[in-house]
């Protein structure tokens, strides 16, 4: 936080900086809404994973998982390395033995990388055991640094410093200067949402939710303005303004290097500058295990959704996700090898990250909003999308407004975060027994064009780094030998322009083709899951809708039938149409008699009767002995006829002992008639007077079948 206040103040001034943070708070109260709401949706652990799955599929849910996590893990990557940076600035050299390398213009000590891997290694140990030491600690630690830095803010505001006299930074349009800081709201306050993932563990009322949310976005503002115009209130003599003390501030060393610490020294003397010393270490701590929650919930829940091996989703014996923790641990374990600068680049990619997880809690919380007809989550729900899709705009086309807010090789990194999100994918693919991923292509496709632009984007800022260089070249060296020798240094640039506009084309070409052979190949399988699902389907279809004895239609089957002749009755557009009501006769006797199996084989018999005599209609079975027949067509015109030899056919089958069906039949009366039902139960009091009348004339009939 102490860092971020200077690259605010270089950029954009004291009033600059606080106005574009008021803005971007403003703009996270907007999401904070829209978080509280889903949290009242679908309380559990994920965040917005977990709305995204929900609201729009698995896939959907993947994307956001993927780039929530990276978020995630860089901020805490950052505040782990910020360990050793935190040891340079006030304990000396201490940590710095054992140089192994230099990296990225970064020197890489095994001092500070067992330092790294101290703290990380500590807070999951922690974190995975001692729940209520944890939320201790955080707030303990939110107190400290909130208490200090407000105590160092108010000693400012005596009046014994330099004084104020640049309100913004540069000649620059002011109205950017605010809309750069804005921009980067997403960054600056990214992690006031983390209780989204552990919201089924709250045991207060969750309408005290929002309340959490907005105090986290305000004193986060608080404590970023109270920096920033702290460091502003004081500089050393030899400067003339804070505006050049701080552009200088990379030449110094000591205490001098932060002005936020420089102010609260002249204002306070040594106990200011172990005030913010605390805060820092604070800040950091909390920082550290806060992140470590908010993974190891989101990674709990991405393992029980099988995103993640389900060796993850473990709870021990104090209900915590401690293997979360582990995989937290092994992913943190190469950063403090690979130096601040490199960590530093990956962070650049969560302005990006966080606008579009907000973009898609906004989403969510606007087709929820949709569904449940609540205006006002409607309203903020389509202004956090707006809001989220322009930032990204911003942040993605660096020369449409301003310089941009990402670093070149941060477009590069998040190109690469994205193609291995590709291959990833086709992991999950292959293992989803359910079925749950793979459903919607549009997302990938858009990811794809996504990975595309920023590639075009990296390439492009690649050709005008080379391009700046390659002319700042040419004029140290005219200045420096003369005229006439410049042809020959500029033909050296021009050259140096192509191979680095070659190269970089390879990369993007090469980085496209990994991404589109992995989104075809996914998609192929996608396509053969989906043509297995169809199969499976109409398997399950033909099992709910067949009898599986005797192969004509099922009872659900009937079920549909009536209600779709309901709604042509209801409309007035029902064709003429009768139903007959079967009952076999004798069935009980055959069981008690001959067994199930020959039952089942006199059920066969009198299936095969019906289906013989009413060849043109559906026959439906929808009891143990009972089917009912839905006639149109031919059938319906001689009913009658068909009718009475069912009826002769049974007298005879009784006199030999064989199978005997009881029918009634009912015409479908438009005049009074409102559905269906009616129909059926004029047809089953029928089919009861004609099993009396059978009983009637041969009272001593039982069918004589031997079980086989």
């Amino acid at each position: 936080m102490v860092i971020t206040a200077n690259t605010y103040l270089s950029g954009a001034g004291p009033l600059g900086s606080v106005l574009g943070l008021l803005a971007g708070a403003l703009l996270m109260l907007i999401i904070a809404r829209n978080y509280y709401y889903m949290m009242s949706c679908y309380p559990g652990p994920g965040g917005a994973y977990a709305y995204a799955r929900e609201c729009f599929g698995h896939d959907h849910g993947f994307l956001v998982s993927w780039f929530l996590a990276l978020t995630y893990l860089a901020i805490l990557w950052a505040n782990a390395t910020a360990l050793p940076l935190f040891a340079r600035y006030f304990f000396g050299d201490v940590f710095e033995f054992g140089k192994l390398y230099t990296l990225f213009g970064y020197d890489v000590y095994l001092g500070e990388s067992l330092l790294t891997l101290a703290a990380v290694l500590l807070t999951a140990l922690v974190c995975s055991r001692w729940s209520r030491l944890t939320a201790g600690l955080i707030a303990a630690c939110a107190v400290v640094f909130t208490a200090f830095i407000t105590l160092c803010f108010a000693a400012s505001l005596s009046g014994h410093g330099g004084g104020m006299d640049h309100l913004f930074a540069g000649d620059g349009n002011a109205l950017v200067k605010v809309l750069e800081i804005a921009v980067i709201s997403p960054w600056a306050f990214i992690g006031f949402e983390s209780i989204s993932h552990a919201s089924g563990e709250f045991a207060f009322r969750r309408q005290r939710i929002y309340g959490i949310l907005v105090s986290a976005v305000v004193a986060s503002l608080l404590l970023y303005v109270f920096l920033i115009l702290l460091s502003v209130s004081a500089y050393p003599d030899r400067y003339s303004s804070w505006l050049e003390y701080v552009r200088d501030c990379g030449n110094l060393t000591g205490i001098e290097r932060l002005p936020a610490f420089y102010a609260a020294r002249h204002y306070l003397g040594r106990p200011g500058v172990l005030m913010l010393i605390a805060a820092l270490l604070a800040l950091i701590v909390s920082s550290l295990i806060g992140n470590s929650l908010s993974l190891s919930r989101l990674f709990y829940c991405m393992s029980r959704d099988r995103v993640l091996p389900p060796y993850f989703s473990v709870l021990n014996e104090r209900h915590i996700p401690g293997r979360a923790f582990g995989l937290i641990a092994a992913a943190t374990i190469i950063t403090p090898f690979v130096g601040r600068t490199a960590i530093g680049w990956i962070v650049d990619i969560t302005t990006l990250g966080a606008i579009l997880v907000y973009a898609y809690v906004s989403a969510c919380a606007y087709r929820q909003a949709r569904i449940q007809a609540d205006r006002t989550e409607m309203f903020t729900g389509a202004a956090g999308m707006l809001v989220m899709i322009g930032f990204g705009i911003y942040s993605l086309v660096p020369d449409l407004f301003s310089v941009g807010v990402m670093e070149t090789v941060s477009y590069f990194m998040f190109v690469v975060w994205a193609v291995l999100g590709f291959i990833y994918f086709r992991i999950i693919l292959l293992r989803d027994e359910a079925g749950h991923f793979g459903r919607s292509i549009v997302v990938w496709i858009a990811l794809l064009s996504l990975v595309m632009f920023v590639s075009l984007v990296w390439m492009s800022q690649s050709v005008m780094n080379a391009t700046s260089g390659g002319i700042r070249a040419v004029e140290e060296f005219y200045a420096a030998s003369g005229p006439q020798t410049t042809a020959s240094v500029g033909e050296d640039q021009i050259a140096l322009i192509h191979r680095v506009n070659a190269r970089s084309m390879a990369v993007v070409v090469a980085l496209f083709g990994v991404a589109f052979g992995f989104l075809l190949n996914n998609y192929s399988v996608m396509n053969k899951k989906a043509i297995e699902s169809e199969t499976l389907l109409g398997e399950a279809l033909d099992i709910a809708f067949k009898d599986p004895l005797t192969g004509v239609k099922s009872k659900h089957s009937f079920r549909e039938k009536e209600k779709e002749a309901d709604a042509l009755i209801a409309r007035g557009a029902a064709d003429p149409f009768a139903m007959v009501v079967c009952d076999v006769n004798g069935l009980k006797h055959i069981n008690d008699t001959y067994g199930h199996k020959a039952g089942d084989e006199y059920i066969l018999a009198a299936s095969r009767m019906i289906c013989g005599l009413f060849v043109h209609s559906p026959v439906f079975r929808t009891g143990g002995d009972e089917f009912v027949v839905y006639l149109h067509g031919d059938d319906y015109v001689h009913r009658h006829r068909i009718l009475q030899h069912l009826h002769d056919m049974s007298v005879a089958n009784m006199e030999i002992g064989e199978v005997c069906v009881s029918a009634g039949m009912s015409d479908f009366d438009p005049a009074g008639d409102k559905n269906t039902r009616q129909v059926f139960e004029r047809a089953d009091a029928l089919m009861y007077e004609e099993k009396k009348l059978l009983k009637s004339i041969n009272p001593g009939y039982a069918p004589d079948r031997k079980e086989t």
